[in-house]
């Protein structure tokens, strides 16, 4: 039981820095629809449903990083990692994005090819695009400092930003 419980606290903190990483994103990208949809009559997404999505993006991330192709260059300098893997999670991220979108639309037209054509015809993608550069932005933040801490160490990097960390006994 110990060994359990042990493996979910495991996974539980490790699942932490992405998950609070994107919430916090999650909302800014919120507020700025908000602004984007001021007058529009839309709607935007609620906390709880940002809060469901950081979770659903912190395990994916997770999963995603246990995948052999996601680490395709470890003895390369950072860049190479940063620049995959900021493309592997803009890719989805924009995908997230349009079937979010997609779903509202399909609900509203009912059935998936009326919603996708509705879609398609009424998205303002200027606001599109301007959520896809803020998400760009804020992901290869997280992918640069993931593979920061990858290499230098998750307490190096803790006593670099917040000081006073012991130094680890040799």
């Amino acid at each position: 039981m110990s060994k359990i419980l042990s493996k979910l606290k495991k996974e539980f903190l490790a699942l932490l820095p992405p998950t609070i990483f994107f919430f916090v994103a999650l909302h800014i990208v919120a507020f700025i629809r908000v602004l984007m949809l001021k007058g529009t009559g839309i709607s935007p997404l609620g906390s709880v449903s940002i809060a469901v999505a950081a979770l659903i993006l912190g395990k994916a991330v997770l999963l995603a990083d246990m995948l052999p192709a996601i680490n395709r260059f470890p003895h390369k300098p950072l860049i190479y990692n940063v620049a995959w893997k900021t493309l592997i999670y803009l890719v989805m991220s924009a995908l997230i994005h349009y079937i979010e979108r997609l779903i509202e639309f399909w609900r509203q037209a009912g059935s998936l090819v009326a919603g996708n054509e509705k879609l398609l015809s009424e998205m303002v993608w200027p606001h599109f695009w301007a959520i896809q550069i803020i998400l760009f932005v804020l992901i290869a933040i997280y992918c640069t400092m993931h593979e920061l801490v990858r290499v230098i160490g998750r307490e190096k990097v803790l006593r670099i930003f917040f000081g006073l960390m012991p130094m680890p006994q040799v």
